[in-house]
C-alpha cells in the first residue's frame, strides 16, 4: 500500500507517466488544485498546502525511489506541483493569470537559473528531486508578485 500510495503522488495520479513532458503535464495537474485550494482557503492557504505537499513529498519520493531506479525520474512530478502552488500562491483567481503563472513557472523550471542549477545538480535522494522546483517555485511567486505590483 505505500509504495501505491507513494507511486500516486509522485506521479501525480499518473500525469508523470504522460509520454512527452511530464514536467508540464504535472504542472497543469497542479492547476486545479490550486484554484480550489486558493479559493476555499485564500493565498496563504496555498503556501501551507505547498509546504504539506512539500513535507509529503520527501517521503513519497524516498519511496518511489527505493523501488524505482534513477536520480531524477521524469514520472515524478509532485515536485512540480508544489512548485507550482509557490508560483500561484499570491495570484488572483483569474484564469489568464493562472496560465501566465503557469508559463512563469516552466520557464524557471525548465532554464534553472541559479541557485535552482545548484540544487539540481548538487542534491541528491528525494531533497535533490525536491529542491530545485521550490526554487524555481519561489522564482516564480516573485515574478508573479512583481507583474501584480504593476498590473492589478
Amino acid at each position: 500500500m505505500p509504495r501505491r500510495l507513494a507511486f500516486l503522488l509522485c506521479t501525480w495520479f499518473g500525469l508523470g507517466r504522460m509520454p512527452k513532458a511530464p514536467g508540464t503535464w504535472g504542472s497543469v495537474g497542479a492547476l486545479p488544485f490550486a484554484w480550489a485550494i486558493q479559493y476555499a482557503g485564500g493565498p496563504w492557504a496555498l503556501v501551507v498546502a505547498a509546504t504539506l505537499l512539500s513535507l509529503l513529498s520527501l517521503w513519497a519520493i524516498r519511496e518511489y525511489l527505493s523501488h524505482w531506479p534513477g536520480e531524477d525520474p521524469g514520472e515524478i512530478v509532485i515536485d512540480e506541483v508544489a512548485g507550482q502552488w509557490l508560483t500561484l500562491a499570491f495570484v488572483p483567481l483569474d484564469p489568464l493569470l493562472y496560465l501566465i503563472g503557469f508559463v512563469v513557472f516552466r520557464f524557471f523550471d525548465i532554464t534553472k537559473i541559479w541557485p535552482v542549477c545548484w540544487a539540481d545538480r548538487n542534491l541528491h535522494g528525494a531533497h535533490g528531486v525536491l529542491v530545485d522546483d521550490l526554487l524555481a517555485g519561489l522564482y516564480g511567486m516573485g515574478v508573479m508578485l512583481a507583474l501584480a505590483h504593476f498590473w492589478w
